[in-house]
């Protein structure tokens, strides 16, 4: 069963960290040295004794974190001031905020995309993104989908300022209750003076950090009970042509499956799904670590405790980092996805399927990896001259494309030197499960690759099966690093 954070119970801790911090006072009179570390790690190991352990279930990588958040001082009076309003996970936090423009609609939606943005010493490309959204969202795609922008900045001046430009420019979104823009009052953060100063960051830099991340917890929460789904963008991102599309198909490839975080891009904060369900704990966990680390750091920690070990991403990429200039003091930041594909469409079906090998499989680069649309991969020792990599499809269907790539950037030469592209109908059982056993050759792999387009006009059957055979000995190790396949219609009944 996957393990939950369960509610913090902060009546019982709260007063006996007061007691603590009344001592802590006391001690610093006398300056006794020896006495202060101790109490700091015994407030530090309350605190995170109530996350952390409650459920007893705490990750090897989560258990080295709380080691190294130990040995740094904690400011307890301002974890105090933040849990002020944290008494339940489930809850939403108690924020009033202003509405710039537009209002909800009453219907939930599907997708909810929150973007925060704040004023930019060099560049602002917030309304380039909001209208990447929209202009790559067809009319449909536009129904199932409401964009939240958190003006997040302190200067209302410019905030509405920009929300003249932005009521200008999508009015029609707005009014169709497409695009809402909204502001947390500056009285609802905690204080931004002072914080820790983890990582040797220099002030400025943890004051922006630690603001950003109290900013998307206020839009998290705001945005709790809008839509199915949230996903989290940055204010500099361009989108794929019908990225709706091709996330709901991920979605629903998904099913029964159990997942916190699916990722459409490999970069920072973009690109990161979530169930909405999840939104206000996510929200409150920002919130009580707002000072410790930057906000991708600590959804690598949520993630983790929400029994999600690995990274689930998905190629390619459904969204680019376009902006030159940071958000922090004009910096220039010139990261690119380089999995980013302008046409989501062509995002592969890959219907269900079972997956079979006679290759040496190497450690736990298992033949599923080959075939599912995560970024991971099949890796098998040197095969041998008949050595086989199947797919066996749970239903027979019409295939227009398949396209597999073998070997990684890094390892060039573990790729497909002679092999053969199959497909087969036909099903039989056999002490190794079904297989089929007729099957006619498609074409040879090139540089340890194929792509062959109009399958279905190729071939007059219902394929069952899809095969990759190697026709000459290698010496070099095999890596199949994808396996793409675009079907014309669902599986036969």
């Amino acid at each position: 069963m996957a393990h939950r954070i369960s509610n913090i119970n902060l009546s019982s801790s709260i007063p006996i960290m007061r007691l603590l911090l009344k001592y802590l006072d006391k001690m610093r009179c006398f300056r006794k040295r020896s006495t202060i570390p101790f109490l700091v790690v015994l407030i530090t190991f309350l605190l995170f004794m109530n996350l952390y352990m409650e459920d007893g279930y705490v990750l090897e990588e989560d258990k080295r974190q709380l080691r190294e958040a130990s040995m740094h001082p904690l400011n307890s009076e301002r974890y105090v001031h933040t849990f002020k309003d944290i008494t339940n996970f489930s809850g939403t936090i108690n924020v009033t905020y202003r509405y710039l423009a537009g209002t909800p609609l009453p219907r939930k939606k599907y997708l909810t995309i929150g973007l925060s943005s704040v004023k930019r010493k060099r560049g602002n490309y917030l309304l380039e993104t909001i209208k990447s959204i929209f202009d790559q969202s067809s009319y449909e795609e536009l129904k199932e989908i409401v964009v939240v922008v958190h003006l997040a900045d302190f200067d209302l001046a410019w905030c509405e300022s920009l929300v003249q430009e932005i009521s200008r420019k999508f009015g029609h979104h707005i009014i169709a209750g497409r695009l809402l823009v909204i502001h947390a009052p500056e009285e609802y953060y905690p204080s931004l003076d002072g914080l820790k100063r983890n990582y040797n960051d220099p002030e400025d830099r943890v004051r922006f950090r630690s603001k950003q991340n109290v900013d998307y917890a206020f839009l998290l929460n705001f945005c709790t009970n809008l839509s199915d789904f949230y996903m989290m963008l940055e204010d500099d991102v361009r989108c794929s042509r019908n990225f709706l599309t091709a996330l709901k198909k991920v979605v629903t490839s998904r099913e029964g499956s159990y997942w916190v975080t699916l990722e459409f891009s490999k970069l920072g904060y973009i690109g990161k799904l979530y169930h909405s369900r999840d939104l206000p704990r996510l929200a409150h966990f920002l919130l009580m670590f707002y000072q410790e680390m930057p906000c991708d750091w600590l959804l690598i920690h949520f993630r983790g405790l929400l029994a999600q070990k690995d990274v689930i991403r998905f190629k390619p990429s459904l969204f680019q980092h376009m902006g030159y200039y940071s958000s922090y003091k004009g910096a220039e930041n010139k990261l690119k996805d380089d999995d980013f594909e302008e046409d989501s469409l062509d995002i592969p079906d890959n219907p269900p399927a079972t997956l079979y090998t006679n290759i040496n499989v190497f450690e736990s680069y298992d033949a599923a990896k080959a075939y599912s649309s995560v970024d991971e991969y099949f890796w098998g020792k040197a095969p041998s001259t008949g050595d086989f990599y199947v797919i066996v499809f749970n239903k027979a269907t019409k295939i227009s494309k398949i396209k597999i790539t073998t070997g990684t950037d890094d390892r060039q030469n573990d790729i497909l030197h002679h092999g053969a592209l199959e497909v087969g109908e036909k099903l039989v059982g056999t002490k190794k499960g079904r297989q089929c056993s007729s099957y006619i050759t498609l074409g040879e792999f090139k540089n340890g690759n194929i792509e062959v387009h109009d399958v279905d006009h190729k071939i007059s059957f219902d394929i069952e099966c899809v095969r990759i055979v190697v026709t000459a000995s290698q010496k070099e190790w095999l890596i199949i690093r994808s396996i793409s396949l675009w079907t014309t219609q669902p599986p036969s009944q």
